[in-house]
């Protein structure tokens, strides 16, 4: 078994780089038949890992949502479900969060070691809360992934989940969908924030697939991420 799971980042933005408009509601940057693919995507991999921040702002269930899908994992003796994963530096998570309340799979948390504890006593079982160090170690929480069987791992937001994996040079595919239209807002969320990123012009990523998907582009790299 690999050190780690083979890492695959999937994300929308806009034209200009946003993920998310200011506005207080979820903005829908692709289509029906995009959420498909996603779905699909998501059926071919053991666990599914976002920030915490998303949970707070976005309130994901992360389920696989096509009957069918479900059914064919449990013909291969998998369960119909991912793990859910979430990285937290401060521990404000809510047990009733749809992240711990929908799903039968394993919900993990990685925490702080300084708040491992706390955090796990307020959860009250709602998900295992895993010390991933002081500060977190992404690599270490990558490493215990794959102690758990954890082969194939999507990473699916925020921005600051993104960059961290990406500045840590540990994806090593990046599904990109872009929207055919601007944000233009500043204050808006980005793709990724500010940092030194392995994947430069020196080393750029590959492309090795552009999908249409209606007035969408997918763009489909792969990202160069370090095995070990």
């Amino acid at each position: 078994m690999s050190d780690r799971p083979y890492v695959l980042l999937s994300c929308a933005m806009s034209v200009d780089g946003y993920i998310d408009d200011a506005a207080p509601e979820r903005l829908r940057l692709s289509s029906a038949a995009d959420f498909d693919r996603v779905d699909a995507v998501r059926a071919t991999c053991d666990a599914i890992l976002v920030g915490a921040g998303t949970v707070r702002a976005d309130d994901p269930k992360l389920l696989i949502r096509s009957q069918a899908r479900r059914e064919r994992r449990a013909e291969r003796g998998l369960p119909p479900d991912l793990t859910k994963v979430t990285l937290t530096w401060s521990g404000d998570l809510d047990p009733g969060a749809r992240f711990f309340t929908t799903g039968e799979s394993p919900k993990l948390v990685y925490a702080p070691s300084g708040m491992a504890a706390e955090l796990a006593a307020r959860l009250d079982g709602a998900g295992e809360v895993v010390d991933a160090g002081e500060p977190p170690e992404l690599a270490a929480v990558l490493a215990d992934l794959a102690a758990r069987g954890v082969r194939r791992l999507m990473v699916e937001g925020g921005g600051a989940v993104h960059t961290l994996f990406l500045t840590s040079g540990l994806v090593d595919e990046l599904q990109l969908v872009v929207a055919p239209f601007f944000i233009g807002d500043p204050s808006a969320p980005r793709f990724v924030r500010s940092g030194v990123f392995p994947q430069s012009p020196e080393r750029p990523m590959r492309l090795e697939e552009i999908t249409r998907i209606g007035d969408l582009a997918l763009l489909r790299y792969l990202a160069g991420g370090e095995r070990g």
